[in-house]
């Protein structure tokens, strides 16, 4: 799948969209999304100057993307209205920081579903090697509700 779905299904745009690519897509269950970085990327201006490092909430953004993807995908047909809101982030490792020219392979896997709150657990992986993992939990919600 490639930028241009993945920007029919997520309301993401630059700079805060994080993931370039779908590699593989279970709707609904799982998926592999690969986010290329480069020293072009903005956050590096400031994080840091002399040792570009991606910040780590930026990562677990990235894996919520993915993970937005794969449910999107399942609801494709009916997208207007889906708002998606993180409710948890747990057993968050950082275990190696991401620098320029590093290629993220984003691995999402749903772990539980209750009517609108998705689980799942992510792990960002460079070179087959595991830089950061953790499990996260999102709603889905129709935005129409509130209005």
């Amino acid at each position: 799948m490639d930028i241009n779905h993945i920007m029919k299904l997520l309301p993401h745009r630059y700079p805060f969209l994080l993931i370039d690519r779908i590699i593989e897509c279970n709707p609904d269950e799982s998926a592999h999304a690969i986010k290329c970085v480069t020293i072009n990327e903005q956050f590096f201006q400031g994080h840091f100057p002399d040792r570009p490092i991606m910040p780590g909430v930026l990562i677990v953004e990235a894996l919520a993307q993915t993970a937005a993807v794969a449910v999107a995908k399942s609801r494709e047909s009916n997208l207007e209205n889906l708002s998606v809101f993180f409710m948890t982030i747990d057993k968050c490792k950082f275990r190696k920081p991401v620098t320029p020219g590093d290629v993220l392979n984003l691995h999402i896997k749903r772990t539980n579903k209750v009517k609108n709150v998705y689980k799942f657990e992510g792990k960002c992986l460079v070179d087959g090697v595991i830089f950061a993992q953790c499990n996260f939990t999102a709603m889905m919600q129709d935005a129409s509700i509130n209005s």
